[in-house]
């Protein structure tokens, strides 16, 4: 039985993988401070990213899955905010702090498909199902005859849609897939440098109020120092970008010890211009690691290039 005043309250979405994530932070939390589990409350909040089938490029793009959690956060409703990192507006609302990441899953997108063994296997014109610009454009760039069909949903609902044919393929981030246990779904594993994750694919960040000792205290011993430090380089050169241009963006962190190496890219909608280019240094620079990566794409690609996509 819960007990009536909660150790913690974690705020999360509902979906099974928002709810599998939540789960393991309540279950570290219990660890970490001998509490039993059900002593931490799990509230499921609906978030604008949930009540809509739009692409979100189009309605607003990141923090439509975070926004109501955070604010759930701000009003004392909840007091830590379980994010898929990826989703992590750059720009955080006023009051909030995001000092705490868990380990990271696995990086990479897997290539799903009942037909086929890989995306070279596709036959000509077939439909690639997603709603990602950015595998839109990494798709594009390996295989420009590709039908991009839009592709929302959580990752149950999307594997439904690959089983009624609404698609002949598609991309998911292994993350979820095993934090689902459904790791077996995946047809091939794609590489990480030709099909670059998004940034903070893979990783759990935890939201607490700011100024809020007693929960920034209680999550403190769950951060993952490694991981924390590719999210912070990988969310500021985010921030660079993020202020320029809606392209596609892809970023890819590498840890050898002290050092840290961010490879980054962006693309066109439709892939067929892209730019990379990587920083490395010591992993205690992670935020000025991420900045000068983001400041050398935006030199490479150039005001005019950006401006035509961010048009579109």
């Amino acid at each position: 039985m819960q007990s009536p005043t909660p150790f913690a309250r974690i705020g999360t979405r509902g979906s099974l993988l928002a709810l599998a994530q939540a789960r393991l932070v309540q279950t570290l939390l219990s660890q970490a401070h001998g509490v039993a589990p059900d002593d931490i409350a799990i509230e499921v909040i609906s978030t604008s990213g949930d009540q809509t089938e739009r692409a979100l490029a189009d309605i607003g793009g990141k923090g439509l899955f975070t926004k109501e959690i955070d604010q759930a956060l701000l009003d004392g409703v909840i007091d830590i905010g379980v994010h898929s990192s990826k989703d992590v507006a750059t720009g955080l609302p006023a009051g909030m702090a995001l000092p705490v990441f868990l380990e990271r899953e696995d990086v990479r997108d897997a290539f799903l498909s009942l037909s086929v063994r890989g995306i070279d296997y596709l036959p000509d014109g077939a439909k690639f199902g997603t709603s990602s610009i950015r595998r839109a454009a990494q798709v594009r760039r390996q295989r420009p005859d590709l039908r991009i069909v839009p592709f929302r949903g959580n990752v149950q609902t999307r594997l439904q849609k690959l089983a009624d044919g609404v698609a002949e393929a598609t991309m998911l981030a292994v993350a979820g897939l095993n934090r689902l246990g459904e790791g077996h779904r995946a047809t091939a594993m794609l590489d990480p440098e030709l099909f670059m994750p998004a940034p903070a694919q893979g990783a759990i960040g935890l939201a607490v109020r700011q100024g809020d000792d007693r929960f920034a205290n209680l999550v403190a011993p769950l951060n993952h120092a490694p991981t924390h430090a590719a999210i912070t380089a990988e969310r500021a050169m985010l921030a660079v970008l993020d202020g320029s241009c809606r392209t596609p963006v892809g970023a890819l962190s590498q840890l050898d010890g002290d050092r840290l190496v961010l490879k980054g890219e962006i693309l066109s909608l439709d892939g067929q211009t892209a730019f990379t280019d990587m920083v490395s240094g010591a992993v205690g620079e992670a935020s000025d690691i991420g900045t000068a990566l983001g400041r050398k794409l935006l030199d490479k690609a150039g005001t005019q290039w950006l401006a035509q996509w961010a048009q579109v």
